[in-house]
Formats: C-alpha cells, structure tokens, sequence
C-alpha cells in the first residue's frame, strides 16, 4: 500500500520533510519561513503543552501572558543580550498604511513613523524583566514563578519545517530569586522537567548537560539543555534552561530589601522548549511507513476499522464497537472508530500507519462470528486475535508497552552510537563513518572548540551533568582535561 515516503537510509532530510506533509501534520505558508501547522500536527503540540504545563505548575509555577512587542531600547541594556539576538530580529517600523495615490494598492504612510522601532520578540527576558522592576519591592515578592505560551520571531533564511522556523510556538519560563543558589536550584529544576518530559512523554532519552560558553544563551551565566539523538545520527537540542545570575535584574534595576531592610539585586532564570519537540519526536522514532508515536503523545491512540460489505454487516459490527469504545474512553483511552465507506479497509491501515497511531484493531464479520477482534501494533507490527471480552485488557497493556518499547528502542540506538575516542584520528573517522556522540577529553578553550567546529562541523553539545572526572588530554590539542565532553553535529 505504501503512502511513497522516500526511505530514511537513502535521503534523511527528504523522508522527513515528506512526512510532516503527508502525515498532516504541518506545511510552508505564503509568508516565507513560517509554517501552517495543520489540525493533526497542531493536536500533538496541545498534548505535549497539556503535560508541559501540569508539570509547570505542580513545580510552582503560574502562567501570565506579555507583549509581543518589545520597544528596541530594552534590547539594547543588556549587551550579550542583544549582540547573541541583532540579526535574527523582526523590526516594526510604521503603524498605518494608505492608498497609493496612483491607485496600485496600499503603501506605508511616511507620515506614520514610529518614534521607537518595536521588535517583534525574539525572547521576552526584556519585556518581563522590565515589568518584574514595577512588581518586586521587597523578600516577601519573592520568588516570582512565571511562565507564558507564546509565539517569538527569530528571522531565518534557511527553514525547515518544525526545526527551524522564523516564527515558531513556545513556552518561555522567567523567574525571579532572593539568592543565586534558589536561581541555580530552580535553573536545575527545569532542566529535570524537561528531561523527564523527553523520556516519559516523548519516550526519547536525553543527555543532561551545561553549555560550553560560546554555546550560552545570550546574557546567562550557565545554559543547561537536553540533547537528544535523531536516527541520522545528529543531535538535537531539545530544552535549555539558563541561569541568568543578576545580569538582567542589574540592567532593568531590579531590587529587592532583604529581611534586614537592604536593598540587593535578584537573582534570575529562564528556560523554554519550543515546536522543536515535534521534530525532535518525528525524527526519534519514525519509519520508513510513517510516524511512530508514543502512546501518551498520539491524537488516536486507537483506532477502529471496520471490514464489512453490507449496511447490516457495519450495523451488527457497531454494536460490539460502541460497548468497546465507550469502555476505552471511560479508561481515558482516545479512539476513533472509522467507518466511512469512501475508503477501503486497505487505505485506512495504510492511512493511520502513516499517522503513527500506535493500536488499530479490524473487526469483519467473521470476528463477530467467533467474538474476536484483530489488534495490531504500530511500532512493532506484530498482530495477533485476541477475544473480544479480553481486549480492553489487552489495549491497556499494549498502550503501556509500545510506550516504553518506543523508548527502549531509541535508547539502545542512542548507546550504539555514543563512542569515547582519545584521538583527532578516531573522532573524525567515528563522525564520517557513524556519526552520533562522542564523548572526548578538550581542554576548555573556545579557541579548540572553534577549530574543532571548523574542521569537523561537531560541536560541544554540553558537559554532561553526571560526567565523572578523568585526567586526559584534549583529542585537538593534547592539552590536559578534567573530564570528557559530549560533541556532534547537530541540527
């Protein structure tokens, strides 16, 4: 049946970029660079964000919504800041348009100058830390836990969809600390939520790490992120969470007095993930038939075909569906139970394969015949004929097991393709020939890292949190190192 993706072995990026389209889940718009993320596509972010946020706010956190503009003034306060930020930002300049005298349409009325350029947000740490001065006085305002879903602009040529955008869907957390160690505890946190997000909900494991400096966001202190392996064998940030020290509470003034009555500067974070995920998730674990998607992440978890050839064949087959779903659902299961007779039982396998839906069961007259059901897995595609009395059991127990099969599977790839390598030698030819992680000593220069970069297009991911001390020598340079650090090529 087939629904004609091109196969990952023989063109990666094509297979991808296929499959967020035929699956449904997202295309290019008219306006260049930003993308239409279709129903389908769009139904995974809200079950990604309903978990996001539950475990945002089982941490403390409460959500508040900010501008989209941020006036060009603030950017420029904090130096790192708006350096890491210039060229990637969206200027508003005019506020009216008028008719053209010559009647070809509408043009910008001169006259309609703004007296401050406003940029459309490439990140909000400006604009809320600006308003954080007006909202914290004293010990008792603190901390101050919020998070918002927005959308931010970062202007990009080279786009693709869901990776790289210029205008893409996120969650931005800023907060504000009395002392540096409750910023970096919360920092710490964060970084935790989202590993436990990647490998709970998205079933995909994640290495937890510190940025090295040229890696930081701009204006932190310390970036902390998740790396995550995709099947070609590059790595993807998936997460990062900043520790900002005091650098933007000193450039927006934000003070507090401490229980003595002294005034002291606050301490901050922030920390985001973004429509990435959807990549990060299709790339992780789909084949060359579609999208494989874990059960806590799928629209569907289940779906019913039904293989009939008479209106009574589908009436008495409803039956026995209707007591199955209401069943499901009663479990918190989602299903859909499809019976259009405009496509063949064939074209819906191959439909809801495509779509990653991780149980289908087909049910004909002849299971009515014999009370049974037939359920297929989506990740493994195994089959098998299970009784219609026992099969809520069944869906339970395989809903569980997909998800963390899913999980196992991209785990044990990720371990096949991590390799510790103690010369230039070796690393290069690991990262031609296999590519995925290598872990390697480097003796923390940005000079070696830039050369590095250069030469072999890897670049630190980060300095894995749990990253035991081992004297060594860096692979480029052969100075002395402390401990290995975790290099690939990205995306």
């Amino acid at each position: 049946m087939g629904k004609g993706l091109p196969k990952r072995s023989e063109d990666y990026s094509q297979w991808y970029n296929e499959l967020v389209k035929k699956a449904d889940l997202a295309e290019h718009s008219a306006v260049r660079g930003c993308m239409v993320i279709k129903p389908y596509g769009f139904s995974i972010w809200e079950k990604m964000q309903a978990a996001l946020d539950k475990m945002f706010k089982d941490t403390g956190h409460a959500n508040a919504y900010f501008p989209l503009f941020v006036p060009k003034s603030y950017l420029s306060k904090e130096a790192a800041h708006v350096e890491g930020f210039a060229k990637e930002c969206a200027v508003v300049t005019h506020y009216r348009l008028k008719n053209a005298e010559d009647g070809s349409g509408v043009v910008v009325d001169p006259e309609a100058r703004l007296e401050e350029e406003l940029i459309v947000r490439p990140t909000s740490e400006t604009v809320i830390w600006n308003t954080y001065k007006n909202w914290i006085q004293s010990y008792r305002d603190l901390p101050l836990l919020l998070n918002q879903w927005a959308n931010v602009v970062r202007w990009e040529m080279r786009t693709r969809l869901f990776l790289r955008t210029a205008e893409f869907l996120w969650q931005e957390g800023h907060t504000a600390h009395a002392t540096r160690q409750e910023a970096i505890e919360e920092t710490i946190q964060m970084l935790n939520v989202y590993a436990e997000f990647a490998e709970k909900h998205m079933a995909m494991p994640v290495y937890k790490g510190v940025k090295s400096e040229s890696e930081r966001f701009p204006g932190a202190v310390d970036t902390y992120c998740i790396e995550a392996l995709m099947q070609d064998g590059k790595a993807l940030q998936s997460g990062t969470s900043h520790f900002l020290g005091q650098n933007f509470a000193k450039a927006f003034d934000v003070k507090f007095a401490d229980k003595d009555g002294k005034l002291e500067h606050v301490w901050g974070t922030s920390w985001g993930v973004s429509t990435r995920l959807m990549g990060a998730l299709i790339m992780a674990h789909s084949d060359d038939d579609g999208l494989v998607l874990p059960p806590k992440l799928a629209p569907i978890q289940v779906v019913i075909v039904p293989i009939f050839k008479s209106a009574e064949q589908l009436e008495a087959i409803r039956g026995v569906v209707n007591n199955l779903e209401a069943e499901l659902k009663a479990l918190g299961i989602s299903v859909k139970f499809d019976d259009r007779d405009t496509n063949t039982p064939g074209w819906k396998f191959a439909e809801y394969e495509l779509k990653g839906v991780p149980v289908r069961m087909a049910i004909g007259p002849r299971d009515l015949e014999n009370g049974t059901i037939e359920v297929a897995r989506r990740d493994t595609k195994a089959k098998e004929v299970v009784n219609v009395s026992d099969v809520v059991q069944k869906v339970q127990q395989l809903l569980e097991d997909i998800q963390q099969n899913i999980y196992n599977k991209a785990f044990d790839f990720r371990e096949s393709m991590t390799n510790k390598v103690d010369t230039y030698e070796e690393f290069k030819s690991v990262l031609d020939e296999k590519g995925g992680f290598i872990l390697a000593h480097w003796d923390g220069t940005a000079e070696t890292e830039e050369k590095i970069k250069e030469d072999s297009k890897a670049t630190i991911r980060c300095i894995p949190i749990d990253a035991p001390e081992e004297e060594g020598k860096c692979v480029y340079s052969g100075k002395p190192s402390s401990r290995r650090v975790l290099f690939a090529r990205a995306y």
